[in-house]
């Protein structure tokens, strides 16, 4: 199993949860290769959407986190900070886009980004079959058929966080 080695901070809970015994801080983040939604509890003050190094001692991992488990500023922190993850890993998320395959007889891997379907995929594939791409910018130009393709891989990776492990296909999360 991939471990992340670096989170963004979404929330920062100073005293911990409302009506934990124990009072610690918490820190809810998310993990900026594989998008994995983590609790930590940490002795040194944090900022919103600063990045953490997980190898540092002074932080620990309590728990994974499902979506709905998230903090309401944290929920909100969530589309911003996967569209900042998302341009900043564009080279990890065109590998993954150069390198998906099908799923099953009848399904591509790169169908599960809203917007592409079984029309557009066929487009997509022929143009990632004369070369593959090298950037967002580079689908976007060479395949004109589908809408924003980073808009798409950011409403993907939201899909697969609130759903969780319900999601039958994770393409861009660790289940």
């Amino acid at each position: 199993m991939f471990r992340e080695k670096e989170i963004v901070v979404l929330d920062y809970l100073s005293r911990g949860y409302p009506g934990m015994k124990k009072i610690e801080p918490i820190i809810q983040g998310i993990g900026t290769k594989r998008y994995t939604l983590l609790e930590l509890t940490g002795q040194k003050p944090v900022r919103i959407k600063e990045v953490i190094n997980l190898e540092d001692k002074s932080f620990r991992i309590r728990r994974r986190l499902a979506a709905n488990q998230l903090t309401n500023f944290a929920r909100n922190n969530l589309k911003e900070v996967v569209e900042e993850l998302v341009e900043k890993n564009e080279e990890d998320i065109i590998k993954i886009i150069n390198s998906a395959g099908k799923i099953t007889i009848r399904m591509h891997k790169l169908e599960l980004l809203p917007g592409i379907g079984k029309k557009n995929i066929q487009n997509f594939l022929k143009e990632r079959a004369k070369k593959p791409f090298e950037s967002f910018q580079d689908i976007n130009n060479r395949v004109s058929s589908i809408p924003d393709i980073k808009k798409a891989v950011v409403k993907r990776i939201l899909i697969e966080l609130e759903k969780g492990k319900a999601e039958k296909y994770h393409l861009f999360t660790a289940p």
